[in-house]
């Protein structure tokens, strides 16, 4: 596989590929980011696939740096994931520091 497609693959593969939210209120943020990040991953897609609605194909080397300039804008933040409790939970906090965000972040 070509270099530059297999980049903008895995530039695609991080727009969707956001860690499951460890509570209800996390899978809010979570959507919403996905949401976010899937409109940027389907500009790259349709803009590889030649879509000349979309202007002229810029390669996809640049598909998958504009792509990944995109994610920059919507970081994965704002909600703790699945992962992070289980690890504090492993440190021995309770259920409720577990999930619970630290200051400053998304709060």
């Amino acid at each position: 596989m070509d270099a530059d497609v297999r980049d903008l693959l895995a530039a695609v593969l991080e727009a969707i590929d956001l860690p499951h939210p460890a509570t209800t209120g996390g899978a809010e943020v979570h959507d919403r980011l996905l949401s976010a990040r899937v409109v940027y991953a389907r500009l790259a897609l349709r803009s590889a696939l030649g879509d000349t609605d979309l202007g002229p194909d810029m390669g996809p080397a640049w598909n998958a740096r504009y792509l990944r300039e995109r994610l920059a804008e919507h970081p994965v933040t704002g909600y703790v994931t699945v992962d992070q409790a289980q690890a504090a939970l492993d440190e021995g906090k309770t259920w409720s520091e577990a999930v619970s965000l630290p200051t400053g972040e998304g709060q």
